[in-house]
Order: structure tokens, then sequence, then C-alpha cells
């Protein structure tokens, strides 16, 4: 088992090294050429469309909420206290544009593949955060594995040196465990906006709960799924010993042509799945190996309408 351990920790370190190579003046120079390829496709139309509502101090009201300790006096209604001899506050509405929220598998399936999936997430990630900022909005990269901490969206290009900070102190790898950073995610209670969620999705708990739980807490949710060219289609013969970096198993295999195709099969029953889950649901997805080019992708993402609309 010494043996396996070991690949993973390699795995980390060669992935970390790679992200943090990223965080360069050449990277944030490719974000920036970037931005402006979006504000031709968007045509200066995504403040327009991501203006939503937002239960603050506004001068529309909402709707009565239970009074409890910190809220300001000057919202109670004492009409309603005089009938019902409880405190309840009054909430009101305002606009305010939607927060981003792009959150990044960093565990240990996601150390795999040539590229490796989890640079190619870190700069997919990177590149959409920094298109939010440069547009004026708030946004936040979310590294993680199972539960994690929250950092606070903020405005401005400037952001994403503090963001690129925090993710050299953020322990990479772990297992997949999807719920529960979905879970962690809403408990923080941030503000609704948009979620986006990059993965490869390699999990033997499922996807489902999670993106369910961000619906049910009315985040609007983006899924991005991606593989590595080695898992689409692998190189793959003979007698093998083959590590599951996820649960730990160790499995020897003979491959032959059969045992390709009937892999081939499953991945994409996998792939349709989840893609058919977010149809079903109106939830934008889209595919992307790590070896795709990253403004490949993010014309992709514009283009379809499914980013930022």
């Amino acid at each position: 088992m010494a043996k396996p351990n070991a690949y993973i920790k390699g795995s980390i370190e060669r992935a970390r090294k790679e992200i943090e190579d990223s965080m360069g003046e050449d990277f944030l120079s490719e974000l920036e050429r970037l931005f402006l390829i979006s504000r031709q496709v968007m045509s200066g139309k995504i403040r327009a469309e991501r203006k939503t509502r937002k239960r603050g101090s506004g001068i529309e009201f909402a709707e009565h909420r239970e009074y409890v300790p910190g809220d300001d006096f000057r919202s109670i209604d004492w009409n309603l206290y005089g009938r019902l001899e409880k405190l309840f506050v009054r909430l009101y509405e305002e606009e305010e544009d939607l927060p981003v929220y792009t959150m990044f598998d960093v565990s240990n399936s996601m150390a795999e593949g040539n590229p490796v999936k989890m640079t190619h997430a870190f700069r997919l990630a990177s590149a959409l955060t920094y298109v939010v900022l440069a547009h004026l909005d708030r946004a936040t990269m979310i590294p993680f594995s199972g539960p994690m901490e929250l950092n606070p969206p903020g405005r401005g290009k400037g952001r994403m040196f503090k963001l690129f900070h925090i993710l050299k102190q953020t322990e990479l790898g772990g297992v997949t465990d999807l719920a529960a950073a979905s879970r962690s995610f809403v408990f923080r209670r941030p503000r609704r906006g948009t979620v986006i969620l990059i993965s490869d999705f390699l999990t033997t708990a499922g996807y489902e709960e999670a993106i369910n739980l961000l619906r049910y807490h009315k985040y609007k949710v983006i899924v991005i799924q991606t593989m590595s060219p080695q898992e689409i289609n692998p190189k793959l013969v003979g007698d093998l010993e083959l590590y599951d970096v996820e649960t730990g198993e160790m499995k020897s295999v003979t491959v032959t042509s059969g045992l390709l195709k009937a892999y081939k099969q499953e991945l994409d029953s996998f792939i349709n799945g989840i893609r058919t889950f977010c149809q079903d649901r109106s939830i934008p997805y889209f595919f992307t190996p790590s070896d795709e080019p990253l403004e490949d992708i993010m014309l992709g993402l514009f283009r379809k309408g499914g980013f930022l609309k």
C-alpha cells in the first residue's frame, strides 16, 4: 500500500506545482485577453441580464421574518406584534448583482491525467472568475474535495491575487464528496447567486444530492465536467494492477479489446447520465477534456449562453 500512497502524493505535488506555475504574469495576460473576447461575444449584456432582487433595505416590501437578536429594531413590525405578541421584522427588496461562486474539484482523482485535470479545472475556474470580476461583478473561487471553507466573493480584477494566495495555502487531494461540499457551502449561507461546479464527478457517492441541494437553496447551477484524454480513450493492454485513487482499492485486470469496449460504453453512459440529469432540470452542462485549449472552452461557454445569463 505504500507504493500507491506515494504515487498519490507525487500526483498531488505535480498538480500543485503546475497550478502555482500558472499564477504568473503570462497567465494573467491570457485571462485579460479572454475577458476582452468575452466583451465582444457577450455584447455588454452581462450586467443587464444578471440583476436580481435581494431582501434588504430597499423600498418594496417582501415578507416578514421572525426576529432574531441582532436585527435592527427599526425593522420590527409593531402592528403585527400587537396581534400575535411575537416579534417579526419586515424584509424589503432591492436590486443587487448576483455573485458567482466557482467551485472546482481538487480531489485525488483530479490530480490524474496528462494534462492534469486539476490544473485544467484551476485554469478554467480562474478564467471564469476573472471575467466576472473584470465585468465589475462579485465572484470567488472555491477549491474543494469534501467540506470546504468559503472564500467570500469580492470585486475587481485585483481580487485574483488574493484568491491565488488562498489557493497556495489550500490542502489539495482527498476523496471526492460532492454532497459534503454542497452542504458546507449552503451551511455558511452565502448570498444567492450562480454556482459553477467543475469536477470529473468520479465519486461513488454520486452527484445528484449535491446539485439538488444547491438548487433547493435557490442557487443557479452550472455544471462543467472534465476528463483526461487517458480516461476518455485509454491506451492500455495486457495484465495490469490498477489502483483507485478515490477508494483505495487495487484490482488486477487483463485489458483486452472487449474490456476496453465495455469501459467505453460505461464511460459514455456515465457522462450521458450527468448530461441528462442536468438537461432535465434546465441546468447548463458542459464537457471539456483536460487537453482542450482554455480559449476554446471559454468561447463555447459564452456562445452557448449558459454562463452568466
